[in-house]
């Protein structure tokens, strides 16, 4: 493992104390992308909604319901699950 500056480990730090937070703001986001996209980008950003469900521990069970629906109206009940899980 490379050896970092004390600036870098702060920042390395503070990202993976920040994780959730980073994670739950790209789900949001992407959200309203699938409102908007049509097509092979759709079926990307549910990719990704997929990826960051399981980063931030949903159960496998939920991601497969929400991926076989693909209604994004689905998606925002579990954000505002996810946000008071958060805190």
């Amino acid at each position: 493992m490379a050896d970092y500056t004390p600036y870098q480990k702060k920042i390395i730090d503070r990202y993976y104390r920040n994780f959730d937070a980073i994670k739950f703001q790209r789900l949001s986001e992407l959200v309203t992308e699938i409102y908007l996209a049509e097509g092979k980008r759709r079926d990307r950003l549910w990719a990704q909604v997929a990826a960051h469900l399981k980063a931030l521990e949903v159960p496998e069970s939920r991601i497969e319901h929400l991926l076989s629906r693909r209604d994004a109206s689905l998606l925002m009940p579990l954000l505002k699950e996810l946000e008071a899980r958060a805190g």
